[in-house]
Parts: C-alpha cells; structure tokens; sequence
C-alpha cells in the first residue's frame, strides 16, 4: 500500500516510515503542509496520516487541495482535543482519529492497516 504520513515532528515520520517499510508498504514523509501536497499529488497514496496542527497549515488546509480524495484513506492524529479538531468541512471526511502522543508504533500501524482493510 502506498502510505503518506505527513507530521511537523521527525520523530513520528521516520518511525512510522521504517515501521510501516517493514510491513511492506510504500512510505513517503512530509515534515509540513507545503511537502505534504506536494508529496500527495505525486505519489497518489491509498493512505495519509496527518497530524492536525503544524507550523505552516493545519490538516484541513492541507485536506482543501484534495477535495474528493479518490478513494484515499484519511487517518487524523492529534495530541489537542477541543474546538479546533474536527470542526471545519474537510475533517468530516477522516477515517480515523489517533490521539497522541502514542507509546507502541506497532499499535498504531495495526490500526493504520485496519482502515484499508
């Protein structure tokens, strides 16, 4: 499967990147909004885990390039409940939600694999 995760922190991109590699799927990483659109339109994932706020766009102004997504899987991850998650149009159409900060990777990639299943 191929899997965009796009998050402002290095640590979750490369950890979700070298474990979800090793479950066999194809990984790009996106460290903020701007490299997450532009990695979407050119590797067309089944897939995208993006953390809600970054420094440069949040999820849902990344999510307004991809209005129609094409069959592309949603995962949100968010350390910040409230107001600011999941209110506006875009965010209605994820297809899960994970609450970080997460402690096992391994949960998290059998929960990313659960959703395109």
């Amino acid at each position: 499967m191929k899997i965009l995760v796009i998050d402002d922190e290095v640590l979750i991109t490369s950890s979700l990147k070298r474990a979800l590699e090793k479950r066999g799927h194809t990984v790009a990483v996106a460290n903020n909004g701007d490299q997450g659109i532009k990695a979407w339109q050119k590797m067309q994932p089944q897939l995208v885990v993006i953390d809600f706020i970054m420094p440069d766009m949040n999820a849902d102004q990344v999510l307004t390039y991809f209005p129609e997504r094409l069959g592309c899987k949603v995962i949100l991850m968010s350390a910040y409940l409230g107001e600011k998650t999941v209110e506006k149009p875009p965010l209605l159409k994820i297809d899960l939600f994970i609450k970080k900060p997460f402690e096992n990777i391994f949960e998290i990639c059998d929960l990313i694999e659960k959703v395109v299943d």
